[in-house]
């Protein structure tokens, strides 16, 4: 077998020719070029699989190259070599197709690992190229169910962002499918042989998260009785997930930030840097401009994380998806029960698919697992949806459609609209506080801070 081809690009001939004789030494076929105009020359030539690049060079600088190859990007894959002080153009050089970036003076190990992740990434192609297959033959990609408009679209992205190392926030409403997005991601990356480690960061009293996140040393605060692994050094090789990273403390937010930009980090209470090699993924259901002005998320860690910007399209904007999840959840909640059901009669699938769910795919899911259950006959009918999906949908009257008060115009505040789908939501509940919290995705306690915020307004 052929050995993968290596192109070193830089002025310094020191630099380069070390690294040329260290990825030799690996067992690649390595070349060098002395600036971008020598290099694209060499690409024709010797078409190696990776071209690893100095950003600062004369007559046509790291940039500049990445921009005179995009259109091989497809199976060429593009490492810039950046200083420290440059972080920013590295971020830009990802947004603009590089597979990885790294600083200078190079870590031999993290350059080792790049290089394997980058020539693996043939089968990594093949795999999105079979996800891709799926939409049409089953409408659905990997695990994700749906093949209306704004999904199709949605998948172009993630075929996109997949194959790259570039962190990526994913903006959507609770109940979307964050997760499973991010474990997707995963799964299309070079990256996929490696851990996927989710935290919730809403989830985890801020005085713990940082622990959490980076692990701690014995002693290192009460109740530390022991060295503890954080999710960094769990996830090393592989991908990290942090949904809600909007609720993570500012403290928190400039240690993440750091190990973005350096790809080292401490444990609480510890004193040596240990090097990691992680993908981050994060995801918020805020609008991360918002959160930039009222001070929640820090504009350097959210530039940081925003390379790539997936949104996740709520159910109601791909109402043509709803059979084909509700056939799905069928299926799953059948066999989960040991209740085979042939599938959803007429005016229940009528009903669903008019409803405009505030919960999105997990409401879905919830009120198919409860219909599979209650279910008498071979197939989900209307009585065996609850009332606040079926009230007033069965006729195809007007009130089929999301009321005006829900609908979203110019004009209409965040605020606003969040009020009126919270007071919409427990309306269609029979005010049952816990089931409209559940639906809308957020705590009881949340519900009623903001029910007692409207009393007072």
């Amino acid at each position: 077998m052929a050995r993968q081809g290596v192109l070193i690009v830089d002025d310094e001939s020191g630099s380069r020719r070390g690294l040329a004789e260290l990825v030799a030494s690996w067992g690649y076929a390595a070349e060098t070029a002395a600036d971008g105009a020598e290099a694209l020359e060499k690409v024709a030539s010797f078409r190696p699989q990776v071209v690893i690049a100095d950003l600062v060079m004369p007559r046509m600088d790291g940039m500049e190259l990445l921009r005179a190859l995009s259109g091989s990007l497809g199976y060429l894959s593009f490492v810039m070599l950046t200083a420290k002080g440059t972080i920013a153009s590295a971020v830009e050089a990802m947004k603009q197709g590089a597979f990885d970036y790294l600083t200078k003076p190079i870590d031999t190990g993290q350059l080792k690992a790049v290089l394997e992740r980058a020539t693996g990434r043939s089968a990594v192609l093949e795999e999105v190229e079979r996800y891709s297959s799926g939409v049409e033959s089953t409408g659905r990609f990997g695990k994700m169910v749906g093949k209306s408009a704004p999904m199709r679209r949605f998948y172009q992205q993630l075929m996109q962002a997949g194959p790259s190392s570039a962190s990526v926030l994913l903006v959507g409403e609770s109940g979307t499918g964050k997760e499973m997005v991010a474990r997707t991601l995963h799964e299309l990356s070079p990256r996929r042989k490696g851990p996927f480690i989710p935290i919730n960061c809403s989830a985890i009293p801020e005085s713990l998260l940082e622990s959490e996140i980076f692990g701690h040393e014995k002693g290192a605060f009460t109740g530390a009785e022991g060295r503890r692994e954080g999710c960094f050094e769990l996830a090393d090789t592989g991908t990290i997930f942090l949904d809600e990273v909007v609720e993570m403390a500012p403290a928190t937010q400039v240690k993440l930030l750091r190990v973005l930009e350096e790809r080292a980090f401490r444990r609480v209470g510890g004193q040596g840097e240990i090097q990691v090699d992680v993908r981050v993924l994060a995801a918020t259901n805020r609008n991360p401009e918002t959160a930039l002005k009222e001070g929640k998320l820090r504009e350097d860690l959210y530039y940081r994380l925003n390379v790539f910007r997936l949104f996740l399209p709520p159910l109601r904007e791909r109402l043509d998806d709803v059979a084909l999840l509700v056939d799905y959840f069928i299926h799953e909640f059948s066999e989960a029960n040991g209740k085979p059901l042939a599938g959803a009669e007429p005016r229940a699938l009528q009903a669903l698919a008019t409803y405009h769910w505030p919960g999105n795919v997990r409401e879905l899911r919830n009120v198919i697992e409860r219909a599979v259950i209650v279910a008498s006959d071979s197939r989900i009918g209307l009585d065996d949806l609850p009332p606040f999906v079926t009230r007033g949908r069965s006729t195809g009257d007007s009130s089929s459609q999301p009321s005006d008060e829900l609908a979203l115009r110019v004009g209409t505040t965040v605020e606003q609209a969040e009020r009126n789908l919270i007071l919409k939501t427990l309306e269609a509940t029979g005010h049952n506080k816990t089931r409209a919290a559940e639906i809308l995705g957020i705590s009881l306690k949340t519900l009623h801070n903001k029910l007692k915020k409207y009393r007072e307004s």
